[in-house]
């Protein structure tokens, strides 16, 4: 783990050179293919060195983090046509890929917890440095205060556990903690808001809508997974104890969903409506882990990592309409069909997987999740039912208002797209259907 470590550490010197941009794309996409062929096919800890090592869990959020990195360069190139800091842009995402590839990779709970604290300092300098309105200071601070606040009761539980334990080391981590119901919630609050979990999510629309596209993609691709990857390190101590107050987040966050997926329904801006689906989304997510059922666990890893790819690329659908229109407004982005022909199949495309439509990776996350959801409580069905119906409602309602309709009467000509753009949002939607021909990787990793 360590040599891909000291690749990305010595990709930050070319950041200073004028016209590295292209190349250290190219080189973050070398490690990447590199990175693929490291799987862990023991099921177990390897590749270990010094505080870093990988299982099957960690490999793909690794491989996930550094994808996404690359894809938020391709993204980005209006930062390098404008001269805007490109440079220094290059050095954030580097930096960034460094604290999520070190977090996902630190065999070490202390080590877990400086890295996932860490990478939110890049995130805020994208929100600050190339965000749109005056507004993001606020989202930035809403961003910190919500996620330091939460994690502070974190430290203090890591360090009871190795007061109990004598090791922070995750593969020795199982019971033998007393644990309370006050320990408990110092143990998995820091990651219910980092998710987020409703009634803690209003930290991440403001965050998603004051971002650039790169702050949405890593936000939305990688950021909030942080909370599912901790849950599924911290759960062996708090195993028993779970068991008896996991109800409550599991009602809590379905119930909270389908509020969340009612909200989407009336948004007109494409960045909210997004960031809200992936509240709507997350719900499910964190309704799997805390069944604490093999389906249910392995189903959330895989909605984790099919929902990092899918919403990263509608981001930059977004993304793409708003460099054209100057507007992220379904009133003014509707009728794009007419406008940009091509681009439509992309919406299509990335929608139906938005809704976990067949092949995707989201349709087997979601029938894994339904169906240990129901096996966990069979009451959940009724809740379940409404927030699949809804999360298809309002995917449509994206997609036909910003495709069809009457076109908005300052657009006339018809924009077509770069190879730029076509390759970045293949680049989102071929992985996330290529994985459904070899699921046992992807999912079964118990």
């Amino acid at each position: 783990m360590l040599s891909f470590l000291c690749f990305l550490f010595f990709l930050t010197p070319l950041c200073i050179f004028p016209g590295s941009w292209w190349l250290v794309c190219s080189l973050l996409f070398f490690v990447s293919f590199i990175f693929l062929f490291s799987f862990p096919y023991f099921f177990c800890w390897g590749n270990l060195g010094y505080f870093f090592g990988c299982d099957v869990i960690s490999y793909g959020l690794v491989l996930l983090s550094l994808w996404i990195c690359v894809l938020m360069v391709l993204a980005s190139e209006s930062v390098l046509r404008s001269g805007y800091f490109s440079g220094l842009f290059l050095f954030v995402v580097i930096f960034l890929a460094v604290m999520l590839y070190c977090t996902f990779s630190s065999v070490s709970l202390l080590s877990f917890y400086i890295f996932f604290e860490s990478s939110l300092i890049p995130t805020l300098l994208l929100i600050l440095g190339w965000g749109y309105q005056p507004e993001r200071v606020q989202a930035g601070i809403y961003l910190l205060f919500y996620t330091l606040l939460a994690s502070l009761p974190l430290l203090v539980g890591i360090l009871f556990i190795y007061g109990s334990l004598g090791s922070l080391f995750l593969c020795l981590l199982r019971g033998g903690v007393s644990v309370s119901g006050l320990f408990y919630v110092c143990m998995v609050l820091a990651f219910l808001v980092s998710m987020p979990m409703f009634l803690v999510h209003l930290w991440l629309p403001s965050a998603h809508v004051e971002a650039p596209v790169s702050g949405s993609m890593i936000l939305a691709g990688v950021l909030l997974k942080l909370g599912g990857y901790g849950l599924l390190r911290v759960f062996p101590v708090l195993f028993k104890f779970g068991f008896s107050i996991g109800f409550v987040w599991v009602i809590l966050s379905l119930v909270g969903g389908l509020l969340v997926s009612l909200f989407c329904m009336r948004q007109t801006d494409l960045k909210s409506l997004i960031a809200y689906s992936s509240v709507a989304h997350m719900s499910m997510v964190i309704g799997g882990i805390m069944t604490m059922s093999y389906w249910g666990v392995c189903s959330s890893f895989a909605l984790m990592i099919a929902h990092g790819l899918c919403s990263s690329g509608l981001f930059c659908l977004s993304n793409i309409s708003y460099e054209r229109f100057g507007s992220r407004s379904l009133l003014i982005n509707s009728g794009l069909v007419n406008l940009m022909p091509s681009m439509a199949m992309w919406w299509f495309l990335l929608s139906a997987c938005n809704m976990a439509a067949p092949p995707s990776l989201n349709l087997l996350g979601e029938i894994g999740l339904l169906s240990g959801l129901v096996s966990w409580s069979w009451y959940l069905m009724f809740v379940l039912v409404f927030l699949s119906f809804f999360g298809a409602a309002y995917t449509l309602y994206m997609y036909s208002y910003s495709q069809h309709g009457a076109l908005f009467s300052g657009l006339y000509s018809c924009s077509l797209g770069y190879v730029r753009e076509f390759m970045l949002l293949f680049l989102h939607w071929f992985p996330l259907n290529l994985v459904i021909l070899k699921v046992d990787l992807a999912v079964f990793w118990m």
